[in-house]
């Protein structure tokens, strides 16, 4: 399977008054193309911060390392390796670019054509006074300045048709707060995609909705992902939702991963504490009763010197308080960042 998206070693870091602190920490994933990967954790544990990294929509004062190489479905110029300077380069499949390398005016190409995201929340990420079909339209318009206006027009209404919504002209006429939650969800679909990217970021896209809408928003996505080919990181807290759509999982706390593998392999056998937590806090079918997770989420300001989970962990030892565990192979296709895999 090629790659889509190759992150290494991505680190974030934001002023505080305290000083710097780190809400992501050294993440490394690969994504493939037309692979979905489930990025899963508490509110707090990064996962927001790890997407807006990638599409360089970081905080002011942010400074990151690291690199994430992402393949051009419009190839390139083959430069070579681009080290800091970002530059593409020859691979199977075209031209790759380190997006955290490069200009804020490449960023700019890149995103929407290359690379998309959907927001958490529509209402807020639309804007209120400007019709739906506008803001499609923009999204087009900017990567294809050459186009002329009934072309603009119709690839936008053609974008809201795939993202299923009815009568894509009279949408196109209405403002957001005409629109049911699930509308807008569909209409920020409409947008990441328009402009044809081959990477999608999907931040918690179901938040909010009502199931049977959640369910229709899931359907959706699955859909073109398959008829578009496209490589999906899907951020949730929900792992019901990971389970329906992603492959594999990479499940974050204290802006670590700390247990990456199939999805069906990591909720049936987890090898890492907090994962396991996660999994008897969701509310089941049956009468068994969620167990939460005991304590809460550490400041990024006062991490524990070791296993940043260790203060709430069930299988807590010594050897947890003295240094941060590295990810360990449970098999080839699972890790988990702790001391008791052996």
């Amino acid at each position: 399977m090629a790659t889509s998206l190759e992150v290494r070693g991505l680190t974030v870091e934001l002023p505080t008054p305290g000083g710097w602190v780190r809400p992501v920490n050294d993440v490394s994933f690969t994504l493939g193309e037309g692979e979905t990967l489930g990025i899963v954790g508490e509110s707090g544990s990064g996962k927001t911060m790890l997407s807006l990294a990638l599409m360089g929509l970081e905080p002011h004062g942010a400074r990151h390392t690291g690199e994430a190489w992402l393949s051009l479905r419009g190839g390139g110029n083959g430069r070579g390796e681009g080290g800091e300077n970002g530059g593409a380069r020859n691979g199977s499949h075209g031209a790759r670019k380190n997006l955290l390398a490069i200009s804020q005016n490449e960023m700019r190409e890149l995103r929407g054509r290359e690379i998309a995201m959907i927001f958490q929340e529509p209402m807020t990420a639309l804007n209120p006074v400007v019709r739906i079909g506008a803001q499609v339209e923009e999204a087009i318009r900017v990567h294809e300045p050459r186009a002329g206006e009934s072309e603009i027009q119709r690839r936008a209404l053609e974008a809201l048709e795939r993202a299923a919504l009815t009568d894509p002209g009279r949408r196109a006429r209405q403002y957001p707060h005409q629109l049911s939650g699930g509308l807008r969800q569909r209409v920020m679909i409409a947008m990441a995609l328009a402009a044809g990217p081959g990477v999608l970021i999907a931040d918690e896209p179901t938040t909010a909705l009502d199931v049977t809408v959640q369910k229709q928003i899931l359907e959706l996505l699955a859909k073109l992902r398959r008829e578009l080919r496209l490589s999906m990181l899907f951020i949730t807290h929900d792992l019901g939702v990971v389970a329906q759509v992603a492959g594999r999982v990479a499940v974050m706390y204290a802006g670590r991963i700390v247990e990456e593998g199939p999805v069906a392999e990591v909720l049936r056998a987890p090898r890492h504490p907090y994962t396991e937590g996660l999994l008897r806090a969701a509310p089941r079918l049956t009468r068994e009763k969620p167990v939460p997770i005991p304590g809460t989420v550490p400041s990024l300001d006062a991490l524990p010197a070791g296993c940043a989970f260790a203060p709430r962990c069930p299988h807590r030892v010594a050897e947890c308080d003295t240094a941060m565990p590295s990810l360990r192979a449970v098999n080839k296709n699972h890790e988990a960042r702790c001391i008791l895999v052996p």
